[in-house]
């Protein structure tokens, strides 16, 4: 009992465990205090906390395998080796095949803007004149739909991809292995944001037949384009290369530039092919989305691999991959962007969240970089400081920090790289993303910009099994 006397007789020092306000208080009355930043595990739930003591027995495989899979994605190196045709060299590409972004879905359940997508694509394919021949053939169950994902490709918004379209071909040096992805349109009335119509058809075909032969053969010319190199260095100049590409743009058309003004082609294709470039800041993101495709893909199979492959959305649903996971899917319902509107829409216009785009957070970039690009927030929303903080945070949910990819505001420390889904689970953290915002109504495009929240739920079935297929 003298004991505790003596305690309160003494100056009092607090740490502070719970609501801030406590401490608020003690300090008005002068008492010094310490304020705990301590949260519950998994926020709290019972069956996710107990999840996580069955992982903590196998700590060691999960540790040594998330090592070997951060120091892969380090080591990769993604380069352009050419240019060619979906049916062509997308691994089980098919004539009657449409691919879309996300997880798998079904013309019943697919969202306007994907909806609005394949019409565009079966008129572009020549399969259908009007969409209104275009919709009664994509829900006539003649047409197959399967994920970018499934095929070693991506697709930005809708993501579709026909055909006959001619596809980027990125391979990553170290491990051997290709990822595809169609050439950007540009912004507004664009196909990938569910835009179909005369206008759109035209610039397919321009893309098609002067566009990507061009292209192609000033890469056949010049050699492989190294893209790890075009992103560390343009990442220095205010790009994330996922919403932001104004830099890596500029620097891939002067890579090219030379081998353009070499080719023997008509002057004026060659001055449109560089007028289109210039004039579309997103250009790269069609090069960063497979860049990153090709470095995660040689993770999937990994045992005990907890490190996030993929995470992607449809419109209608947010799935992801895990490397211990293979090719099995985790998914959730798409959620609405919140962001900036064009004049005339508003957020009720919105498509709930679409794209493979968010491969660039996999692989170290996009909403993880977005530190490096706090020119940003004026197209998605937000504040400089905002920028800062969304990077700081994703440091929390990865297992490494990017030796290429690096962020001179934070005096060059590499970004956040390799999304660790039990560091997700734990710390109740979901990952950032910024992103494109298409209207929901078929036909319309883009309507604007934001950023969004994906669902736990898709990360939290993932570790369930993940956890449960531990032995």
């Amino acid at each position: 009992m003298n004991k505790i006397n003596e305690l309160f007789k003494k100056e009092l020092k607090v740490l502070n465990l719970g609501l801030e306000s406590f401490k608020e208080n003690l300090e008005k009355e002068g008492v010094e205090s310490v304020q705990i930043d301590w949260k519950p595990p998994a926020g709290g739930d019972p069956e996710l906390i107990k999840l996580l003591s069955r992982t903590d027995s196998f700590s060691a495989q999960i540790k040594e395998a998330n090592e070997n899979a951060v120091k892969m994605i380090l080591d990769s190196r993604p380069v352009v080796t050419g240019v060619g045709k979906a049916i062509d060299d997308i691994p089980g590409m098919q004539e009657d095949m449409i691919l879309h972004a996300g997880p798998p879905v079904e013309w019943d359940r697919m969202s306007g803007p994907t909806r609005g997508a394949v019409i565009g694509a079966l008129i572009y394919e020549g399969r259908a004149s009007t969409p209104e021949e275009a919709e009664k053939l994509a829900s006539g169950g003649k047409i197959k739909y399967e994920p970018c994902h499934e095929h070693s490709a991506v697709g930005p918004m809708a993501g579709v991809v026909s055909p006959r379209m001619p596809v980027w071909i990125i391979k990553n040096k170290t491990f051997g292995n290709n990822a595809y992805c169609p050439f950007n349109e540009g912004l507004g009335r664009v196909l990938r944001y569910g835009a179909y119509g005369e206008e759109v058809n035209n610039r397919l075909k321009w893309m098609e037949s002067v566009l990507a032969p061009i292209i192609k053969k000033v890469v056949e010319k010049k050699g492989e384009i190294d893209l790890k190199n075009i992103i560390s260095q343009t990442v220095h100049m205010g790009d994330e290369c996922h919403n932001r590409n104004r830099a890596s743009t500029s620097f891939f058309l002067r890579t090219i530039a030379a081998g353009l003004f070499d080719l023997d082609a008509p002057k004026k294709d060659i001055i449109d092919v560089i007028n289109f470039i210039d004039g579309n800041d997103h250009f790269f993101l069609n090069l960063s989305m497979p860049a990153m495709k090709s470095t995660v893909d040689p993770l999937y199979g990994i045992e005990h691999c907890s490190i996030v492959t993929a995470m992607c959305r449809n419109g209608t649903d947010f799935g992801i991959r895990i490397a211990a996971g293979g090719s099995k899917w985790f998914t959730g319902r798409a959620q609405i962007v919140d962001g900036l509107y064009l004049p005339g829409y508003k957020k009720e216009d919105a498509s709930r969240d679409i794209g493979d785009s968010t491969i660039t957070e996999t692989g170290g970039i996009g909403g993880f970089a977005m530190a490096a690009a706090p020119a940003i927030v004026q197209f998605v929303g937000g504040s400089a400081d905002d920028a800062l903080n969304f990077t700081k945070r994703m440091y929390e949910i990865t297992d490494t920090e990017n030796d290429t990819y690096t962020i001179p505001q934070l005096n060059f420390r590499g970004t956040p790289t390799g999304i660790n889904l039990l560091k997700i689970i734990e710390k109740n953290i979901l990952p950032v993303i910024n992103t494109g915002i298409a209207h929901k109504t078929p036909g319309i495009g883009m309507v604007g910009a934001g950023l969004v929240k994906p669902p736990k739920k898709a990360f939290t079935d993932a570790f369930k099994y993940f956890a449960g297929n531990l032995n």
